[in-house]
């Protein structure tokens, strides 16, 4: 529970009315530790000194000399491990920019408040602070060698993990994503951003999604022999895309799975894109000739993604979940949600909307699967066509 006497509180706003106000208001609720500043340079020094650095700022944008914008910019330079409110009488839109440009800045942004400023809605968003945890602050991300990453596919350390799909109109788990993880022998589970790029770099891409393609058709027979049928998706590189090789290698493993080619899904990043896109069309083209099911993935992300959808035969639109989370209390992700929606409908495409969720081990997947029914947190919904 939020321990309101504890949290340091500074007010940045260069009219004096406005920081009476917003100090008083403050008060009122419950917030003894207010601190009021006038200009962003003098925020600064309190932000540097140890016994007055504020948990938690409430910043408004439009300041004469430093704006909020450059503010932000200045706390990242001085390592700031506090919160943001916003403050501001501008658009909506103006804000939600600012506010993505902050958590692009790893800072944490609680959200934003409009002028006049509602208390009901200012004590809400304090509501959700959270203090940043010691572990939290020491974590970084490790760097790993393209040695190390040789030895992990060599090494069978690469495991897959799955997110299962569920069909929004009956509730069912009807497949799952594949998702790859190194378990490294001395920093743990690693997660894919901190290697997939790597193997990209030093073209080991096409050694990791063999790994990642062969254990989960592996697990598709374990889930098909067991009687629980599934649709499967294996996420793919643009540069498994390079060489028809690759196309013939996945056409033979898919055959002696004895998995069908229809239960396989193709998830290819549509904002990885290709200068010569000849031999990706055609490997793709080919693998849908085939029966296998490709899925454009992270849509609206990129900068084609109309021409891809109109240029390859794709089954299945899958949108980036930053269109998907909050979309409900946002207006511009839920008109671009339901423009998305919409155009999968008028291609007759089935579209997965992604939420923030975690993986599953195979044997809970198979588990989720034989009760038809996953945990709200677990759940990625998949919207037939209409």
């Amino acid at each position: 529970m939020l321990d309101t006497k504890k949290l340091r509180i500074l007010v940045l706003d260069d009219e004096p009315f406005m920081l009476k106000l917003l100090s008083h208001m403050l008060t009122r609720l419950g917030f003894d530790t207010v601190a009021v500043c006038d200009n962003g340079r003098a925020a600064l020094l309190r932000v540097d000194d140890p016994l007055q650095r504020p948990d938690l700022i409430l910043l408004d944008i439009n300041m004469p000399q430093m704006d909020g914008v450059e503010f932000v910019r200045y706390l990242v330079e001085h390592h700031y491990p506090g919160a943001l409110i916003l403050v501001s009488g501008e658009d909506e839109r103006v804000l939600q920019s600012i506010e993505k440009l902050v958590k692009v800045h790893k800072i944490t942004v609680l959200g934003y408040v409009n002028k006049p400023v509602d208390p009901q809605r200012l004590s809400t968003l304090i509501g959700s602070y959270m203090a940043p945890k010691p572990e939290q602050l020491k974590k970084t991300t490790n760097v790993y060698a393209q040695s190390e990453l040789r030895a992990a596919i060599a090494n069978g350390e690469l495991i897959n993990y799955y997110q299962p799909k569920v069909a929004i109109a009956s509730g069912q788990v009807i497949g799952a994503e594949t998702l790859v993880r190194w378990q490294h022998p001395t920093d743990g589970l690693v997660m894919p951003d901190q290697f997939v790029g790597l193997a990209e770099q030093y073209g080991l891409i096409d050694d990791l999604t063999r790994v990642v393609l062969s254990g989960a058709l592996l697990q598709a027979k374990k889930w098909h022999d067991a009687g629980l049928p599934l649709r499967l998706a294996v996420n793919l590189s643009m540069d498994n895309l390079v060489s028809l090789s690759f196309l013939d290698y996945v056409v033979e493993l898919v055959n002696r799975s004895g998995v069908p080619p229809h239960q396989l899904v193709l998830e290819v990043t549509e904002s990885r894109l290709m200068q010569d896109q000849r031999v990706s069309l055609e490997i793709l083209t080919r693998l849908r000739l085939k029966h296998f099911r490709l899925s454009i993935d992270d849509f609206g992300t990129g900068n084609s993604s109309l021409t891809q959808l109109r240029d390859i035969p794709f089954d299945e639109l899958k949108i980036d979940q930053s269109f998907v989370h909050g979309a409900c209390a946002n207006d511009v992700q839920q008109a671009m949600f339901d423009a998305s929606l919409g155009l999968a409908k008028q291609l007759n495409m089935e579209t997965v909307a992604m939420q923030p969720t975690g993986t599953l081990s195979a044997a809970s997947v198979a588990t989720s699967l034989r009760a038809s029914s996953l945990p709200a947190p677990c759940r990625l919904k998949n919207l037939p066509p209409g």
